[in-house]
């Protein structure tokens, strides 16, 4: 996949214009926390004062993965495609919430171990049914994964908008996602694995050994495409492509959890300026997430113990982008309302 050019979005000038905007509202100075953070980045990704927060979207990247034939998952990999089920049933938290918040929502099947056939509102982009193990050999081929990530940045190329939220679905990935991390962060695999869908302490050990063992077993992948391609998944490399591209076209990028945070390192090491453009939804309560997160020097909205994925945190931190939207365009600042600003000493300091 050609890597799409992303700029980053530092602009001292237009900074300085965001700032003074932010403090001539009617508040005290930085009174509205990380608001004003996020009005501030979401204006410099915009390259306006006069930010906005049109049609946002949510994809669902579904797939599944090899490595669950080394017991790695407490669930079996029909979840996947029953999942995906679910949300063309609109019976999953992720229809729930983006449904509350006005918020379109597309399922994607990257390769999902499953025949759906032709199904009103499911986007077929299934590069195969599932990847192979990569305790024994590479989850996908350099041509596969250059093939999901090219998919990906086609599918978020067409979509209106101004944000793009990621979820995912897929029994197995937060093994992928744990490789993923210890390959492209260096943190020792003990550190990146969790519980997933709900392992016991003795599967959670089990799975710090598979991955152990593959490590050893793939010693050569290094660069990260290498990385990509012999330890993730489907979803996992459609994810990345489709950051890259909306990154690309200047939109803002919502981050869910673990999973989605492991397409992020990816798209990171490939263009480091992506981060500029993206909003950290929450810390999940996925084992690893908080160091993943720090390896990126990211900085979450919400930390509400989740660990569901979907795009279900994604969704939730929605409502705060509206929120930094609307304060920047609809409060007074000081001037038009009248409202004597601070006094004395600390103003002028």
């Amino acid at each position: 996949m050609r890597i799409p050019q992303i700029a980053s979005t530092a602009n001292a000038a237009l900074a300085a214009q965001l700032d003074n905007a932010i403090d001539q509202k009617t508040k005290p100075l930085g009174s509205l926390g990380v608001l004003e953070r996020l009005a501030k980045q979401i204006g410099l990704v915009q390259e306006t004062v006069a930010i906005s927060i049109d049609r946002p979207a949510i994809v669902v990247f579904a797939g599944d993965h090899g490595v669950v034939a080394e017991g790695v998952s407490a669930y079996p990999q029909d979840v996947t495609w029953q999942m995906v089920e679910n949300y063309m049933g609109n019976g999953a938290a992720i229809n729930v919430f983006a449904r509350q918040n006005g918020c379109a929502l597309h399922i994607v099947d990257a390769g999902v171990a499953h025949d759906f056939g032709p199904r009103a509102g499911l986007i077929d982009r299934k590069i195969g049914h599932g990847t192979r193990n990569f305790a024994v050999e590479p989850a996908m081929t350099r041509d596969q994964c250059s093939s999901a990530m090219q998919a990906g940045a086609a599918f978020v190329a067409d979509l209106p908008g101004s944000v793009i939220g990621f979820g995912e679905m897929g029994i197995g990935n937060t093994t992928a996602a744990a490789a993923l991390m210890h390959k492209l962060t260096g943190t020792p695999v003990s550190l990146c694995v969790g519980a997933g869908t709900g392992l016991s302490p003795e599967g959670v050990l089990r799975k710090q050994h598979v991955i152990e063992d593959a490590v050893k077993h793939h010693a050569d992948a290094r660069d990260p495409l290498d990385v990509l391609a012999t330890f993730g998944g489907f979803e996992i490399a459609m994810m990345a492509g489709a950051m890259l591209q909306a990154a690309a076209q200047r939109k803002l990028l919502l981050i869910d959890g673990f999973i989605v945070t492991s397409a992020l390192l990816v798209a990171a090491r490939l263009a480091p300026a992506i981060l500029d453009y993206c909003v950290f939804a929450h810390c999940s309560d996925e084992a690893g997430h908080r160091r993943m997160l720090d390896a990126i020097d990211a900085r979450p909205l919400l930390q509400l113990g989740l660990r569901l994925g979907e795009g279900t945190g994604a969704a939730l931190a929605l409502p705060l982008l509206h929120a930094a939207a609307n304060f920047m365009n609809e409060m007074a600042t000081f001037g038009s309302a009248a409202v004597s600003e601070k006094i004395g000493a600390d103003a002028a300091a």
